[in-house]
């Protein structure tokens, strides 16, 4: 597993580890390396750029699970580009295997004017284009006999701890002393609680087929006044719209993710892996205090 001790993966390890799965996760860090092991995870040393690390890694393993990305806003080029290639020598390891290849994708932009589905495939190809392509590139495989799957998480995969897009928009509140929201406030965003993203992994795993493509979605759409209006009850802060032209200074580089519409719904994967989320909603998150205090990004 790479990522096994990021936000997502943290959690997916301990329900692979409850399932009787022996895990072996990837590390960059010496910190993270003693937090894999102190669960009973076998540590390989390296990052996404270690091409012959993931190569070894893959061919030691039953399956293999992708959930690492660089997420570098500031070079997307350099994520995309480095997202292809760990999915092209994962893919190129286990083809004619037969072998799982679970791999992180999102829900966002997927469809216009409605909510996103399963049916609905990523528009992106190429290594210049969103994490390069991956999920087509990954698919690709199933021809070549990998059993690849498509893990699409919500924009927000919430709970306390969090240092994702809602601790982001959370702090430019603080910053400002105001919480706002893009234009009227009518888009959407899909939303999950991290436990049940992270039993969407165990049970990929366990049931998904070849060519399958998951939504980790629990809420199919909170709108953006929505999370603005509870950030600004949990805080104290004022609630306002942010005019179009001042969105970038208002929120940073989250502002244009932020007034995206993003609503998916997960219908398909319910049904094929008896999923159920029971975790928290995002407000009920946000109202708890999960999105309170800062937290480094």
């Amino acid at each position: 597993m790479t990522g096994a001790s990021g936000w997502i993966g943290s959690a997916a390890v301990d329900e692979l580890l409850a399932d009787g799965h022996a895990v072996t996760g990837l590390a960059r860090s010496d910190a993270s390396a003693a937090a894999l092991e102190a669960k009973g995870v076998r540590v390989q040393r390296g990052d996404l750029d270690d091409l012959d690390g993931l190569r070894r890694g893959a061919d030691a393993a039953e399956a293999v699970v992708h959930l690492a990305n660089k997420h570098d806003f500031a070079n997307p080029a350099a994520s995309n580009a480095a997202e292809r290639a760990a999915v092209q020598t994962f893919a190129d390891a286990l083809a004619g295997s037969g072998r799982p290849l679970l791999f992180a994708a999102g829900t966002a932009a997927l469809a216009q004017g409605r909510p996103a589905t399963e049916a609905d495939t990523s528009s992106s190809y190429g290594p210049d284009s969103p994490r390069g392509g991956a999920e087509n590139l990954a698919l690709g495989y199933v021809e070549r006999d990998v059993r690849a799957v498509s893990l699409r998480f919500s924009p927000t995969v919430h709970g306390a701890g969090d240092h994702g897009f809602i601790s982001v928009i959370a702090d430019a509140a603080r910053r400002h002393g105001v919480s706002g929201y893009p234009g009227d406030g009518t888009n959407r965003w899909a939303a999950v609680h991290r436990s049940d993203a992270a039993r969407l992994v165990a049970l990929g795993l366990a049931k998904a087929p070849a060519g399958a493509r998951l939504h980790a979605v629990a809420e199919e759409g909170v709108t953006s006044r929505e999370i603005a209006e509870a950030i600004g009850a949990a805080l104290g802060l004022p609630v306002a719209s942010i005019a179009p032209d001042d969105v970038a200074a208002h929120f940073g580089w989250i502002g244009g993710f932020f007034g995206m519409e993003g609503a998916a719904t997960s219908t398909v994967t319910r049904e094929l892996l008896g999923w159920t989320p029971t975790g928290p909603t995002l407000v009920e998150d946000i109202a708890a205090g999960a999105y309170s205090t800062p937290v480094e990004h």
